[in-house]
């Protein structure tokens, strides 16, 4: 009698199963690869981005020279990419930032100018002190009028120059001149400190109350006397990226910039104070 052996196929569904399972590790595998493949991929294009664009930067007078600076490092260090500025007294640019000008960054003189963009919404983020200012009384070279203290400038005959209240060189020297209890009524008010500063090279006043950078940036045009009423009003300057930046990252770029050592150290050589 023949025996009809009958196979269970349990063998064969082991091995299926085996097969099953080296797929699926294989497929998970090929899975991780690809992901590791696209987070690497991914990893290196972030690492290659580069920035590009036009930056425009509006920035108080005082700035000019160490901004055009640093812009030209900013450009270096990054190929593409192109950094403009308009310059000015911090009142009338805050007024044309508010007025609707398109700009990507503002570096104010004084919290209160730079208050009234932020006061209106056109400030993105938190405005950060970067560096503050202190005032210094510029006279033609060599000092003719002898001029070595802040009432000096009160005496009759002595052309003055002052900028204009409303601009942050004009009142810090105003709160100077009120702390001193002297009255000095100068031969024109300026809009902004380079224009109260160019008076004095041009020999059409004999001094003007202006920054210490203004100073350092005139190279010998002018000389400097210190007086200590000037530590009683020292300017905060605040930098900012405005909401309407046409190019978000590449205006943050140039603030860390202007924020860093490499940029703090182009700020101190100028004469400013760190924060």
């Amino acid at each position: 009698m023949t025996r009809t052996v009958r196979r269970t196929g349990r063998p064969m569904q082991v091995a299926a199963l085996g097969v099953t399972a080296l797929l699926a590790l294989s497929a998970c595998s090929s899975s991780d690869d690809s992901s590791s493949a696209k987070s690497g991929s991914s990893a290196a294009a972030s690492g290659s981005d580069e920035l590009s664009g036009t930056v425009t930067v509006f920035a108080a007078a005082s700035l000019k020279e160490s901004f055009t600076t640093l812009g030209k490092e900013f450009e270096k260090a990054h190929p593409g990419t192109k950094v403009t500025f308009s310059f000015g007294g911090s009142d009338s640019l805050a007024a044309s930032i508010t007025g609707g000008a398109p700009a990507d960054v503002f570096a104010s003189a004084s919290p209160k100018t730079m208050a009234i963009v932020t006061d209106a919404g056109d400030a993105s983020g938190t405005a950060a002190t970067f560096v503050r200012n202190q005032l210094e009384i510029a006279t033609l070279p060599g000092n003719p009028d002898k001029i070595s203290s802040l009432q000096d400038l009160t005496e009759t005959g002595l052309k003055v120059v002052l900028c204009d209240k409303t601009v942050p060189c004009g009142a810090a020297a105003q709160k100077t001149l009120d702390a001193a209890k002297l009255k000095l009524t100068p031969v024109s008010y300026e809009q902004d400190v380079k224009a109260a500063l160019t008076k004095v090279e041009l020999k059409e006043a004999d001094a003007a109350v202006v920054y210490k950078t203004d100073v350092h940036a005139a190279d010998g045009k002018v000389e400097g006397v210190e007086f200590p009423e000037s530590a009683d009003a020292v300017n905060d300057y605040p930098i900012v990226r405005l909401k309407d930046a046409h190019d978000t990252e590449a205006a943050e770029a140039f603030i860390a910039l202007v924020r860093s050592a490499e940029g703090q150290k182009v700020l101190t050589e100028a004469g400013f104070l760190k924060p």
